[in-house]
């Protein structure tokens, strides 16, 4: 219990993302099921029914996966409220988010029952219902809910939202599903004049309430420019714009493809099918972020500790780095932790803990603390130059740049060692240990997301591997790790400090995202876009590295 109370926080955010992931994906497939591929089976011939069977197998995988996140929710939030007031869990269940969660599982618990026991014959007003019940609940549990003023508007915004992305990105699994069946069955003329017109016009419509929701929520939610990029609400809202913008282009492109198609049905639709494939990548990185706008309050309601603009200007002022790191034993943890162990020994007693992680309070910092972290930011940007550079010569020509792979194992051993000098190796905290506390945890799983692809993409890039497979292994944990940082978060007691801070890490996570999809589109496409891809992605890397080298934090 105590360690589910210390990870709650950064639990909860992710378990959150991936809820609206599965929710996403039931209502979409529903909906794609209900007036796309039953609507369109008998003009589609026997691929048809393929289609209706591969849609509605996804919408129940994905009410299952519903069930499953609401109920970990459910269970989490319940037994963190037992843990720390004077609750039963039967009173915890009583609870509005118990609530909302239970009606939830119920609505995914039909929807579920009734794709499966009709083989995808269940009356369209049956899944209808079940669908716009959880849309509701789920409604229920957003910032809509605790408002006092304009309540009833923003609630339908919230839901209006979240229609609009399950519409959007929900369905395009079922889409890119429906072209695989259509190409083995050398249909392409259908998938231009049948499934790919409804389908965009369906995404249209899906884009349409995400602008118009999310222009209101916006205006009653952030109020202002300065509450855009002065609170940590408006910086995660300016990342869901800027990969807003990208869904867009590909969106776009997509609509030409289809219009082409409906012209000559002869016409490509490779990229057709490998651009619906990043849309749903980055359209999930979306929704992490908005399951992290539920864990700070909207900007309006910010009005202190805001970051002014002049202080953002002159943090990112570019600065040379720093390359020389101070002595450990200078930090403010070790220097406290040496002073404890020497006031036990004066009066011969067991020495107290500077810091225990999990513990709730925040390590001490000093000036050696913010260098030693400057420093690390510094030559991980370092390391990450190198990294695009040879990449780049390596799309250029260059053969023997193809080892560039070997510097992220290196960068994995540079951020063990250092990201956390509290933890051993450097420190006096145990390994095992220190994962109680959620900012050591998180720079663990990095330092493993970054040894997997790194060791994988080294084989793949010296034909080790020759397996297509292993290749998808670098983009698609890149891409997750960029969606993973957009939940990172930073134990500094300086509410204005932490933002400064996450005003660097935003733009590196949505980078991390773009050069994640750009080596999958690389890996995918066919010329040119796999050649103008594969020098996009190394240029990420080397703007990743650019931001980390003008890392400050004072």
């Amino acid at each position: 219990m105590s360690l589910l109370l210390d990870l709650f926080g950064y639990l909860s955010v992710v378990l959150h993302g991936l809820t609206i992931v599965a929710q996403s994906m039931a209502l979409g497939s529903t909906l794609f099921v209900v007036c796309l591929a039953r609507p369109l089976a008998a003009r589609l011939g026997a691929s048809g029914r393929c289609v209706v069977r591969d849609s509605t197998g996804i919408a129940f995988w994905s009410a299952i996966g519903l069930i499953v996140c609401l109920a970990l929710d459910l269970a989490m939030q319940s037994a963190v409220l037992v843990g720390t007031i004077d609750l039963t869990f039967g009173q915890a269940l009583g609870a509005d988010f118990a609530i909302a969660d239970m009606v939830q599982i119920a609505a995914a618990a039909v929807l579920a029952v009734a794709l499966r026991a009709s083989g995808g014959e269940a009356p369209a007003p049956l899944l209808l219902a079940a669908l716009l019940a959880d849309l509701a609940a789920a409604t229920l549990t957003t910032h809509a809910a605790a408002r006092l003023e304009d309540r009833g508007l923003l609630l339908a915004a919230e839901g209006l939202h979240q229609f609009g992305a399950a519409i959007w990105i929900g369905g395009i699994p079922c889409f890119v599903a429906a072209l695989a069946r259509l190409r083995q069955a050398d249909r392409w003329g259908g998938v231009s004049s049948v499934v790919g017109l409804r389908f965009s016009r369906m995404s249209m419509a899906g884009v349409g309430c995400l602008l118009a929701s999310g222009i209101t929520m916006s205006l009653f939610y952030v109020g202002s420019w300065a509450g855009l990029y002065g609170t940590a609400y408006g910086v995660m809202v300016c990342v869901k714009i800027s990969l807003f913008l990208v869904l867009l282009a590909l969106g776009a492109g997509n609509f030409l493809a289809v219009e082409r198609l409906r012209q000559d049905p002869r016409a490509p639709v490779l990229r057709l099918r490998r651009f619906a494939e990043v849309e749903i990548g980055i359209g999930f990185s979306v929704f992490f972020a908005a399951a992290s706008l539920t864990s700070v309050p909207p900007a309006i309601d910010l009005l202190q500790d805001r970051v002014s603009w002049p202080e953002i200007v002159e943090r990112f002022t570019p600065q040379w780095p720093r390359l020389v790191s101070p002595d450990h034993d200078r930090l403010a943890l070790p220097a406290l932790q040496e002073r404890l162990d020497r006031e036990a020994a004066q009066h011969a007693r067991a020495p107290q803990a500077a810091f225990i992680p999990g513990a709730g309070t925040l390590p001490p910092r000093n000036a050696d603390d913010v260098a030693w972290s400057e420093f690390n930011h510094h030559w991980a940007g370092l390391f990450l130059l190198a990294i695009g550079l040879l990449a780049l010569l390596h799309q250029a020509g260059l053969r023997v740049a193809r080892h560039w792979p070997l510097l992220f194992i290196g960068l994995a051993a540079f951020l063990f060692l250092r990201s956390d000098p509290e933890v051993w190796p450097l420190g006096q905290e145990g390994l095992i240990a220190s994962l109680r506390d959620v900012e050591v945890l998180q720079h663990r799983m990095f330092v493993l997301l970054i040894c997997a692809f790194g060791g994988f993409e080294w084989r793949v890039r010296t034909g080790a591997w020759r397996s297509r497979e292993a290749a998808l292994v670098f983009p698609l944990v890149c891409a997750v790790g960029g969606a993973l940082l957009l939940t990172h978060s930073h134990a500094i007691a300086n509410v204005r400090e932490q933002l400064l801070i996450e005003l660097t890490h935003a733009p590196l996570a949505v980078l991390a995202i773009l050069a994640g999809w750009s080596r999958w589109l690389q890996l995918r496409l066919d010329a040119p876009g796999n050649r103008i891809a594969g020098w996009v992605w190394p240029v990420c890397f080397v703007l990743i590295a650019g931001l980390l080298l003008d890392y400050r934090e004072a």
